[in-house]
């Protein structure tokens, strides 16, 4: 007998369409698990016990919600289970995945975060199959640590890190790894190996507290972004996304509001810092990263934007020491690095 805590937390798979509009229901987190006895016949096997500790459409999360939802899962003592399956909405999964992957980074039992793309009802949705996955990936003892199965629309299950999936792209419901590059497919209920870890991974325990900073400011680069917008009280560290080249604006040529370079020194002013990503390490970069980084900017190397975030949300609400946060963020705690 395998023993399976399944944590349930809203989003579509947790949702019904009613009247032409889909939010989340009382009953239909537990239908995942009835439709799942209906269609694997080995189900007598597995022993799951449930849990919800939030029913949020995952659009209206903010990060307290993981603090939710880590401290349910240490309640309920995951050491006792093989596996731990936990729903969610798809518009902030990849966050969710990281946020628990760099929590749970010495964990000795797999975790999945499992998502549909439409509600259960609906004839395209792919909430069960990927449930059957993290279930199988459980069953087959395949590795340990935070992942996140997701079949897209007429495409192969793939088996993401919690690290390395992307938000979904724009105008659409498929999800990726960065770069493509996928841990695992899954397929007649047998896992293949894609990308495996470009270096030998080693268990490392870093313990840290579920405290997610609530003082982090995130800026999406945009063609005449005005810097004067933006208020840096309450700021401790303000994390600049980058275009697909590691670049942002660095020139004066449209205003000192527009150019990163001089928002950057503003920032040093008010006792801000400053972070880049996402950016590949590389021995050539472009003039104005060049310039960023000379003006003090911080690159966050190697890492999804999205990783890089959640890693400074843990960062600064675990260390005041800025040495320690920059260790912290350099680290390579559970195979965040590309």
């Amino acid at each position: 007998m395998k023993n399976i805590l399944v944590v349930f937390t809203g989003g579509t798979i947790g949702s019904v369409a009613t009247g032409g509009t889909i939010n989340t229901s009382d009953t239909t987190s537990f239908k995942l698990i009835r439709l799942f006895k209906q269609h694997y016949e080995n189900h007598r096997q597995i022993r799951f016990d449930t849990i919800q500790p939030i029913q949020i459409l995952s659009e209206n999360l903010a990060p307290r919600a993981w603090k939710t939802i880590i401290e349910a899962i240490e309640a309920a003592r995951p050491e006792q289970y093989d596996g731990v399956i936990i729903t969610h909405g798809t518009d902030t999964l990849a966050y969710t995945a990281c946020a628990l992957s760099f929590y749970f980074n010495a964990i000795k039992i797999p975790i999945l975060l499992v998502s549909s793309d439409y509600p259960l009802d609906h004839p395209k949705a792919n909430g069960l199959e990927n449930f059957i996955c993290a279930v199988e990936f459980i069953l087959q003892k395949i590795g340990t640590g935070v992942f996140v199965p997701y079949r897209n629309q007429q495409q192969i299950t793939q088996l993401h890190r919690g690290t390395h999936l992307a938000c979904s792209l724009q105008l659409g419901g498929d999800f990726f790894s960065v770069q493509g590059k996928s841990y695992m497919q899954f397929e007649n209920r047998r896992f293949s190996l894609l990308n495996p870890p470009t270096q030998q991974s080693t268990t490392k325990n870093i313990p840290v507290k579920a405290d997610f900073s609530e003082r982090i400011l995130m800026i999406k680069p945009y063609p005449g972004l005005d810097y004067d917008r933006f208020n840096l009280d309450h700021v401790d560290a303000v994390l600049h996304d980058l275009y697909h080249s590691g670049t942002a604006c660095a020139s004066l040529q449209w205003g000192e509001n527009h150019s990163l370079v001089e928002f950057i020194k503003r920032c040093e002013k008010q006792g801000v810092a400053v972070y880049l990503a996402p950016a590949i390490k590389s021995p050539d970069a472009y003039q104005s990263t060049q310039t960023l980084i000379e003006q003090g900017a911080e690159i966050i190397w190697n890492m999804s934007v999205e990783a890089a975030y959640v890693k400074l949300l843990l960062a600064y609400g675990n260390f005041d020491d800025k040495r320690k946060i920059m260790d912290f963020i350099s680290e390579d705690i559970t195979g965040e690095h590309l």
